[in-house]
């Protein structure tokens, strides 16, 4: 179930916890979603909806229980799309359903009753890249897989399964939220695998390289390689010796070409004010000759003849329009002096 299903419910880290299961409970709760699973199975046998889902092929990651759990629940609601055209599919599919819905109830209640576990983890691995509270709807999450493939003849309680589930839910949740770049599920497996080698070697004082790490992880030393590096990050504000004063690496990333955002508005506003102080100080002749001398409408720089040419006048009346047109803006308090 996804974390918003979990928010639907009403349910947050602040509910009071459930009822402990004895290990006996958690049997019978168990075999109860199994009865209630084949109860639904056995209704939409035979259906060609149902049975294209359950007895296809399926593909190397589902071959597992909760594989097994979810084509049937995909399985279920197709014979239930199925029997709203056919009525005779409509006993079938109620049966299989009003099941479905049983198994999920109890498989609800079996995971929470896990619930202080999620609460116990959490406030271990609680830290700056995820809080406890965070934590906690991930060890939800870690509950219901559990339940969902808890096998209760494999003579081992749920919550003991549990907690394995939880905290491997609450690891990964922290190396995705943590790292700068996102990495697959079994990349962040085998980088805290490498890790735990690096420790046991130093532990007992051995030394090691990277090909010794690979093999006790069981992947190719390339790989390791790769998986060690993804793990190391720099400060930008870390003095790099180059020259003969180191410099932090934020100065050699810079882009001088960017635009500033500080600038940019600046800038913003400055036209702004220039807009305004053309269309109230100055005259319809000194805007035109300001517009086409320094190309503010098309970006294109005029010489005094081309403009006095455009208008009808000498090079050096066009000047004198110009000095005019700027002394005025200069006087002008509401924008910035210094205009040449």
């Amino acid at each position: 179930m996804a974390l918003s299903s979990l928010r639907s419910s009403g349910f947050s880290s602040s509910s009071s916890v459930s009822e402990r299961l004895t290990a006996e409970e958690e049997k019978m709760m168990a075999r109860r979603i199994r009865r209630a699973e084949q109860i639904a199975r056995e209704a939409i046998a035979g259906i060609p909806a149902a049975d294209d889902i359950l007895m296809r092929r399926p593909d190397r990651a589902e071959r597992t229980r909760a594989g097994a759990v979810d084509r049937l629940e995909e399985a279920v609601k197709a014979v239930s799309r199925a029997a709203r055209k056919d009525a005779e599919l409509r006993d079938d599919s109620r049966t299989a359903v009003a099941a479905w819905r049983e198994a999920e109830d109890l498989r609800w209640r079996l995971a929470m009753s896990g619930r202080r576990i999620a609460h116990g983890e959490a406030r271990k691995l609680a830290g700056p890249f995820m809080d406890e509270e965070d934590l906690v709807q991930e060890g939800y999450i870690g509950l219901l897989r559990a339940a969902k493939r808890f096998d209760p003849d494999r003579g081992i309680r749920f919550s003991t399964y549990a907690r394995w589930w939880v905290r491997a839910q609450m690891t990964r949740a922290i190396d995705h939220t943590g790292r700068p770049v996102r990495l697959p599920g079994c990349a962040v497996e085998q980088t805290r695998n490498l890790r735990k080698a690096m420790k046991r070697f130093e532990s007992i004082g051995v030394e090691y390289t990277t090909a010794d790490l690979a093999m006790e992880v069981g992947i190719d030393k390339e790989r390791a390689e790769l998986l060690l590096s993804q793990g190391n990050t720099i400060s930008l504000e870390q003095p790099v010796d180059d020259g003969p004063r180191p410099r932090p690496l934020d100065r050699f990333l810079s882009d001088d070409d960017a635009v500033q955002p500080d600038v940019d508005a600046i800038n913003s506003q400055e036209l702004v004010r220039m807009e305004e102080a053309f269309l109230s100080l100055l005259t319809d002749r000194q805007r035109f000759v300001l517009t086409r001398r320094y190309g503010l409408d098309d970006g294109e720089f005029r010489t005094l003849s081309e403009v006095g040419k455009e208008m009808g006048l000498s090079r050096e009346r066009v000047r004198q329009i110009e000095r005019e047109a700027l002394n005025r803006l200069r006087e002008n308090s509401a924008i910035r002096s210094g205009i040449a």
